[in-house]
């Protein structure tokens, strides 16, 4: 479970708690009046679908299974 501390508390202390979240990887529960308000957690980077980089990125293409010929790359110009 989450460790909790008050407003007051992190504010007091935050550079010490970032120190804990960093090393412990848990998260720190940050409370108002008693009631949780913020949660502070490591960052994670979202991971990314391979299908979701190249989306939009073919514009139109006829004939995908069409054969080409070797006068039909550029590359091979």
């Amino acid at each position: 479970m989450a460790m909790q501390v008050s407003k007051s508390q992190f504010k007091a202390r935050a550079l010490e708690f970032f120190r804990q979240i960093e090393a412990s990887g848990e998260p720190v529960v940050v409370t108002d009046h008693g009631q949780p308000k913020l949660e502070v957690r490591p960052y994670k980077a979202p991971s990314r679908n391979p299908m979701d980089v190249l989306r939009g990125t073919v514009l139109h293409y006829d004939g995908p299974t069409a054969p080409v010929a070797d006068d039909d790359w550029e590359a091979s110009r």
